[in-house]
């Protein structure tokens, strides 16, 4: 009786339970996915899920949770209102879903890091709460969606469209929208009055783009012509294609008619003085704030710092250092819901002395840092890590430590031998870098020519490598005689070839190289007879000299990753970097951009790397067509040997092992932004 009951209402029955199901699977809790234990969920891409894509994929209604002390580090973002919305009020609509590396985490906690000096040593910091629009998984090789949730190429690489975030907000709660990215690349990365020459890669062989805002959430970049290496570029530059137009659009004077008097309200003579003291007049985005250049004006200026996308915001800024706090309006969740930074406060000092940075190192007192390591503090930072509770990684490096001689030096007599190849030839093959690995890099890297490119592609003729490598100091010498620099009063030292006496001054920072890789090579050019002398100064000191025209040698590492050159030509074209970066022939690159009205002519070979490289930029990568313009760029790079190459090595990483959610790097370097892959958004404390 009772089963013909039951069957009788079966579809009663039936019904009810799919609306039950129905309701349970709505509200059911999603599962706390990670990279360690994916529990069978695998998105479009590695380790990150859009919203929706995840609650379909593990069937769950996500439901979000916030860090309990939001509001009591918003009222210490100056700026911002003091009520903070909830939670659903502040993230988008559409966040970012991370899956941390080992385990869901929890809020609070200070991440303890150290860097050189105001702008000096710091971009290992900055990568650490960086974002854009796009970024490189941890496997170095598929770029997936952060800023923007998607994006679309069409099929000649002309047109990039951007999909981004609906209800996105800036740190301040004011929506982000495609109008913040046409305003950085309108209003400032192309406006000479903010940053006086536009860089490479908001140009596409020498031409600028069109960008287009087709709704709030979709921005369309039309190019004068293809260069499929735009997209990699966003991946791995400090330079994000974004700025509050809402914020830093009341100062400009194209945007506002009274921007000036609003600027002088604040004590500033112009709308673009304001603009330049919250964003600097340059696309480097760690400028210091106007918590350092403009403490008379900050109480006048509508935020002491201007809003931001990042995980954190600076709430503090001093000479001494830097404090920053959690942005409560963060886009991205972990895959339980909780709103990401799990760390709440981040706190930078400087100390430019590498010993004091070092010690604290050992201390166990930094939580974190790469940058401005060397393989030679390997065996200090080794010898300690049990002591004071840290792990020392050791991984691969992309720049190398190479060397290049003033080209265009203002001494005509220096810039004739510096131009010489005899002499450039000279002082590579003089240099013992078997040697030098064993001493410098306790024989773990490999003696390797700069190339440009690194790793070197299979494309590319692997000769480029060995160029001019081997050690043959008397080959040096005889070079050197033939360049007209010959010791003509018997006692070991060279003259220059008027005869006057000469000792070359070899400046250095260990932020850019070693002392033991610089004091090494100077013993081997002193050894065939070019005096060289050793000093040690600021990477501030060095930059500034090298951009005044002032070395004889530069010091530095140098080298890109294909991925980096597809985007961006300066390791190219004359001086062959930027400000922080190794550079040869400035006046060569001032003849170039004031068009031959100052400078100094470069060779024609220089014409070849610069249509190359914008040709290479235009080929699809890959084709037959790419790969031989790409073979030619490092052959005529090497063939001149303008940058000298040592060892290609190593270098560590540390990490406090109370920082969680750590993984391994599969580099020490710059090149793909340093800590930007690995999402150091879902680093978590745990003492």
């Amino acid at each position: 009786m009772k089963l013909s009951i039951l069957h009788g209402a079966k579809s009663v029955l039936f019904g009810t339970a799919i609306l039950l199901s129905t309701a349970v699977v709505s509200q059911a809790a999603c599962p706390a996915v990670t990279v360690s234990d994916p529990q069978g969920i695998t998105g479009k891409y590695r380790q990150q899920f859009e919203l929706s894509e995840f609650q379909s994929l593990a069937n769950c209604k996500l439901a979000f949770t916030g860090n309990p002390d939001a509001a009591t580090l918003n009222r210490r973002i100056t700026g911002n209102p003091t009520y903070l919305p909830s939670l659903k009020n502040r993230i988008p609509s559409e966040p970012l879903v991370s899956a941390p590396y080992d385990r869901i985490g929890h809020y609070g906690g200070v991440l303890d890091a150290i860097s050189n000096a105001t702008e000096s040593g710091t971009s290992d910091f900055l990568s650490i709460r960086h974002v854009n629009l796009v970024r490189y998984s941890d496997d170095l090789k598929t770029i997936v969606p952060m800023v923007a949730k998607s994006w679309e190429w069409n099929s000649d690489f002309t047109q990039l469209t951007f999909y981004l975030r609906k209800g996105h907000k800036w740190s301040d709660g004011e929506p982000f929208t495609a109008e913040d990215v046409k305003f950085w690349y309108d209003n400032l990365a192309l406006d000479s009055k903010v940053i006086e020459k536009p860089k490479d890669y908001v140009l596409v062989a020498g031409k600028r783009m069109i960008v287009d805002v087709l709704n709030k959430t979709t921005v369309r970049f039309y190019l004068p012509g293809p260069k499929p290496g735009l997209l990699a570029h966003f991946a791995t530059t400090y330079a994000q294609a974004f700025q509050p137009k809402h914020f830093l659009g009341q100062f400009h004077p194209d945007i506002n008619a009274n921007a000036d008097k609003l600027a002088m309200k604040a004590g500033f003579k112009t709308g673009l003085d304001v603009i330049k003291a919250y964003f600097g007049n340059s696309d480097w985005t760690d400028t210091a704030s106007p918590l350092l250049n403009s403490k008379d004006n900050v109480a006048k200026l509508p935020a002491s710092v201007m809003p931001t996308l990042e995980s954190h915001i600076t709430v503090a800024e001093s000479t001494e250092g830097r404090h920053f706090v959690a942005n409560p309006y963060f886009f991205i969740v972990d895959t339980a819901g909780n709103q990401l930074p799990y760390i709440s406060e981040l706190d930078e000092v400087y100390a430019n002395d590498h010993q004091v940075r070092l010690l604290k190192m050992i201390n166990g007192e930094i939580d974190y840092k790469a940058q401005s390591m060397a393989l030679a503090d390997a065996p200090l930072l080794l010898d300690n890590q049990k002591k004071s509770d840290y792990t020392i990684d050791i991984k691969p490096g992309i720049n190398h430590h190479s060397f290049a001689f003033n080209v265009t030096s203002e001494d005509l007599v220096k810039r004739a031998l510096f131009g010489d190849f005899r002499f450039r030839k000279a002082m590579s093959i003089a240099i013992n870098r078997d040697e030098l690995n064993e001493v410098a890099y306790f024989g773990e890297g490999e003696p390797h020519q700069y190339t440009g490119i690194f790793p070197l592609p299979d494309f590319v003729d692997q000769k480029w490598k060995t160029f001019a490598i081997e050690y043959n100091p008397a080959g040096a010498k005889k070079l050197l005689d033939e360049a007209g620099m010959k010791d003509l009063d018997g006692d070991g030292i060279r003259e220059l070839p008027d005869g006057s006496k000469y000792v070359m001054n070899l400046q250095f920072a260990s932020q850019g190289m070693p002392a033991p890789v610089i004091e090494l090579v100077a013993q081997y050019w002193t050894n065939v007879g070019v005096k060289t002398t050793v000093k040690e100064v600021t990477p501030d000191e060095y930059r500034s000299a090298q951009s005044a025209n002032q070395l004889d040698v530069m010091a530095w590492e140098k080298g890109q990753p294909l991925a980096i050159v597809l985007g961006n030509n300066k390791l190219w074209i004359p001086p062959f970097d930027g400000y922080f970066d190794l550079r040869a022939g400035m006046l060569w690159g001032e003849y170039i951009d004031t068009k031959g009205a100052s400078g100094v002519k470069p060779p024609a070979y220089t014409d070849q790397l610069r249509a190359d490289i914008n040709a290479f930029q235009s080929t699809q990568v890959g084709t037959a067509k790419s790969n031989e313009i790409g073979n030619r760029m490092v052959g005529t790079m090497v063939s001149k040997l303008l940058f000298i190459g040592t060892v290609q090595s190593s270098a560590p990483i540390y990490h406090r092992n109370a920082l969680k959610n750590f993984t391994q790097f599969k580099t020490a370097s710059y090149d793909y932004y340093r800590t930007f892959p690995y999402r150091p958004f879902q680093w978590f404390i745990e003492e």
